[in-house]
């Protein structure tokens, strides 16, 4: 039987079941989904915006597993979420458009919004997901409402509010490497006025990978311990609300696991012999992460407006160590391997000192008819310091080299939406924003961990940026009838310049300016077969001006920022919902994008580590000319598919549910090599349970990527063919009790 089979044989298995008939008058039907793209609570159909949601049973299967919030990747139309780090720093793609920039200071063209605050370090983003009311995947740039840098789109994730009613649940399983999953919230009411909810989730996996290299300094890797908590009070007054929200993360593991010469050699197939739960390491592997946060929202009803006030403080410290060349030894120094192995890499960064502070007032108006309008302002400061380590694992894993970076940024907006009801069934919406934006940056080598070739200090180099930009969005929903409506939407989006200074092995602190997208929208969004099914169709055409991209290692060893002239993303992206019989409900969620660089002169050192370069020869030498390539982690084709069958049995329900997952191939790079372009990918998950007593308690067995696909998603472009895979198959038994 080949791998893809089983995906067919699933299928077909829940479709052949028989469907079990209720009374016409019981028909199901699709509940309205309502949204916040708007930043009001809208019905998903009114919005011109190309957005998917993805909430309740549907969040608690794809997270059984223990993922982390890569859970998401590939199960929303243009979304991928990709790390070189593991269960932190994660990296967010939109229709191709992110940024695979690894340091710490990295600006993203995705913003991840968690309870109404921008998260902007890519420590922040790895926040896990639980005891989550929603998640919105807002596509195309969002800047007149939302937040900073968020020229590609929005991750928005909400949180279950305090409510008067009381209520919660507690959430356990456990299965294959010791991975288990313990979450639970419970809140309600403390009197009329006043209610509060807390929520906890803890993650746990043990070491399942061996080190085969001894005497290494580890024999075990792959662990994890993740632990997360959210508490909230919320106070409602006559014309008065505040929500206060407060959380914390630790997280003790590994950090990603990187395999030496794992790609074969002229091809992008892993090398004969692999084995996933196998490596031979002489470094060190390790992670933390200890955040803490907290927020106030604020609201005032003052008749025919209220005021908003969104206060947030975030602050996160981490440390992130890793064996880079995926090996032992070098060929200087034997024995080595696995494969060649031209000299030793072992390093770290560090986030000691971290904090950001986000303030917003917007000021709304409440039903005025016709039109309705928002005006706000928002501000954000950030500083952080970075810490960057290395070691010598020929002697010891003792540090040899540190370098550190401080970073100041400052941001203010302005900002004023509108919308406009031009007749029944004519709505035009516009919005405005004005960015400020300034940095400050230090970068200095204290140690030099090239010494030994006459390399030392590197005083103290400055860089401060800083430009505005005023953004904007211009849409309109036309309604056919009750049940269908279109939309088009033409948005400008805004990236301040970002700085790169990774000095601990080089002398350059590179700068990429600014840059803007522009994006056209037109979709049409419809309730079919009185709301048994629900179909979105939306097509885009996007163009990047100044895209700002990172030139990863390559012959030089070493990242650069660069701007190019142009990139134009196009394309397609489908969601449908659907009740095939009041048993069997099934999503089908597909995206088609085409993405192309397109500056002819635009040239950056291609592979470091003896790859099959396809790009052309630049204008100096080491150097290719990437114009007409694919941007980084891109997919053409991300598809994903769900079937729930459901039927009564006993005072409860047994029920299916199957869930899969696609990409196609993706190049790791700017430019193109065989062994770094990564293959097709298809997982697929499977639960089958029992609920009961109106769906309070339920028992299920799970499992994750269960036709156990070997892919490697990820390559590190340093000194030879290294990569690392997928997530293993996971298989456990899963209880949750709720009230």
């Amino acid at each position: 039987m080949t791998r893809k089979q089983p995906l067919t044989l699933a299928i077909l298995a829940i479709l052949a079941i028989p469907a079990y008939a209720q009374d016409d008058n019981e028909a199901a039907v699709l509940d309205t989904v309502q949204v916040t793209a708007q930043r009001r609570v809208e019905d998903v159909r009114q919005v011109p915006i190309s957005i998917t949601t993805v909430a309740d049973e549907k969040l608690d299967v794809l997270g059984s597993g223990g993922e982390d919030i890569r859970f998401l990747s590939g199960r929303l139309p243009s979304l991928i979420i990709e790390s070189s780090f593991g269960r932190t720093f994660p990296r967010f793609y939109v229709r191709g458009f992110g940024n695979t920039d690894f340091d710490i200071n990295a600006s993203q063209p995705v913003s991840l919004v968690y309870d109404d605050i921008v998260q902007e370090n890519p420590i922040l983003k790895g926040f896990p997901i639980f005891d989550t009311a929603q998640v919105e995947l807002l596509r195309g740039p969002q800047g007149t409402l939302f937040g900073r840098n968020t020229p590609a789109g929005v991750v928005k994730v909400d949180s279950v509010r305090p409510s008067q009613e009381s209520s919660g649940y507690g959430q356990v399983s456990y299965g294959r490497y010791g991975t288990a999953n313990l979450e639970g919230a419970i809140g309600g009411g403390f009197n009329h006025s006043t209610s509060g909810r807390v929520s906890v989730s803890y993650q746990r996996r043990d070491d399942w990978v061996t080190n085969t290299f001894a005497p290494g300094p580890e024999d075990e890797l792959e662990s994890y311990r993740d632990f997360a908590a959210r508490g909230q009070l919320l106070f409602e007054g006559e014309n008065f609300q505040a929500l206060f929200t407060g959380r914390a993360r630790a997280l003790d593991g590994s950090a990603r696991v990187f395999r030496a010469n794992v790609i074969r050699r002229g091809s992008n197939d892993l090398v004969p012999g692999f084995r996933r739960d196998e490596v031979s390491h002489d470094g060190i592997n390790d992670q933390e992460v200890d955040n803490l946060g907290g927020s106030a929202r604020l609201s005032w009803d003052l008749g025919s407006t209220t005021l908003y006030s969104i206060t947030g403080y975030e602050t996160v410290e981490s440390y992130s160590r890793g064996d880079i060349d995926g090996g032992f030894g070098a060929v200087f120094a034997p024995p080595s391997g696995p494969g060649l192995i031209p000299f030793t890499a072992e390093s770290a960064d560090g986030l000691p000192d971290h904090s950001q502070f986000t303030q917003e007032f917007r000021l709304v108006s409440n039903e005025w008819g016709q039109f309705d309008w928002q005006i706000g302002a928002f501000w954000f400061d950030e500083e952080i310091d970075i810490d960057s380590f290395s070691y010598d694992p020929l002697n010891n894993n003792r540090e040899n080299g540190y370098a550190r970076q401080t970073q100041e940024n400052q941001a203010y907006a302005l900002f004023a939406s509108g919308e406009y009801e031009v007749s029944d069934v004519l709505t035009l919406r516009g919005g405005l924003r004005y960015t400020k934006d300034e940095k400050d940056f230090v970068a200095e080598r204290l140690v030099s961990p090239l010494a030994f070739l006459g390399v030392g200090p590197l005083a103290p180099v400055r860089v401060d940026t800083s430009d505005d930009d005023v953004s904007w969005d211009l849409s309109a929903v036309y309604a056919l009838n009750d049940a269908t409506n279109l939309f088009g939407r033409v948005a400008r989006g805004f990236r301040a310049p970002s700085i790169q200074g990774r000095v601990l092995f080089g002398d350059v602190v590179s700068v990429a300016e600014s840059e803007t997208a522009l994006s056209f929208d037109a979709g049409i969004k419809t309730d079919l077969f009185d709301r048994r099914a629900r179909l979105g169709l939306s097509v885009f055409r996007t163009v990047i001006d100044d895209q700002q991209l990172t030139a990863v290692g390559g012959t030089q060893n070493f990242n650069t920022l660069v701007n190019a002239e142009e990139t134009v993303l196009q394309g397609l992206e489908i969601d449908l919902e659907a009740y095939l019989s009041d048993a069997l409900l099934i999503t089908l969620g597909a995206s088609y994008n085409d993405t192309e660089i397109d500056d002819r002169t635009l040239a950056i050192a291609p592979c470091g580590g003896g790859c099959t370069v396809l790009d052309r020869a630049g204008p100096v030498a080491g150097t290719v000319l990437i114009d007409g390539n694919p941007l980084p982690n891109a997919p053409k084709v991300i598809t994903n598919f769900t079937a729930r069958y459901g039927v009564p049995m006993g005072d409860g329900e047994f029920f299916v549910y199957t869930d899969w997952a696609y990409r196609s191939q993706i190049n790791f790079f700017l430019y193109e090599a065989t062994e770094f372009r990564g293959k097709s990918l298809l997982e697929g998950g499977l639960r089958v349970g029992y609920n009961w007593n109106y769906g309070a308690y339920e028992l299920a067995l799970f499992g994750r990527n269960i036709t156990d696909e070997e892919v490697i998603v990820g390559g590190i472009d340093f000194n030879n063919l290294t990569g690392f895979v997928n997530e293993p198959r996971i298989f456990g038994l899963e209880f949750k009790a709720s009230f």
